[in-house]
């Protein structure tokens, strides 16, 4: 389970995905409708590998919390976030025993519970075991082969030929000046 890069901004629903960095902020794009914004420095954001849980220990990263439910409902989605208070708290009880029942609202049960069907419908849930076993069932003939093609489309793409500026007999590497000196 990889939860790098998946954040979520106070004061909109869901989840956002970051793509790229502006000079202003973010560029997101939300995992429920696949739509891009931009993430202002004016936001408040939170990466949910940050996120934790108040336990009755220590506290517990969010994607622990995760794994426990994911393994409860064995791959499936969980109960949806709108259901009635206690019938959330009695879940969230079974599936993660150990939260701390004073520190954690039911509004942050409900948070948890929609963020983890909304990686759950995107498949970012799965656990290392599966990736593991995924990785090692393809070829290592197959393997090889991919990464010798990755290598020379590096190789290529990366080496640029020095170009000529007008007016200067100066070589520079990959890059165009325009306008006159």
């Amino acid at each position: 389970m990889n939860l790098s890069g998946i954040i979520s901004i106070a004061g909109m629903s869901g989840l956002y995905k970051v793509i790229a960095q502006s000079k202003n902020g973010l560029i997101v794009e939300s995992l429920v409708d696949k739509k891009r914004i931009p993430a202002h420095s004016t936001n408040r954001v939170s990466a949910l590998e940050d996120v934790s849980i108040y336990s009755t220990g220590d506290d517990v990263p969010l994607k622990d919390v995760f794994s426990k439910i994911y393994e409860k409902e064995k791959g499936a989605a969980a109960i949806d976030h709108k259901s009635a208070d206690a019938e959330l708290r009695s879940y969230f009880k079974k599936a993660f025993a150990e939260y701390d029942e004073d520190r954690v609202y039911t509004s942050d049960i409900k948070k948890v519970l929609m963020w983890y069907n909304i990686l759950q419908k995107e498949g970012l849930l799965e656990s290392k075991e599966e990736e593991k076993d995924e990785k090692e069932s393809k070829p290592k003939a197959k393997a090889a082969a991919d990464a010798k093609g990755a290598l020379k489309t590096k190789t290529k793409d990366t080496m640029a030929k020095p170009v000529k500026t007008a007016g200067t007999k100066v070589k520079t590497q990959g890059v165009r000046k325009t306008g006159t000196a």
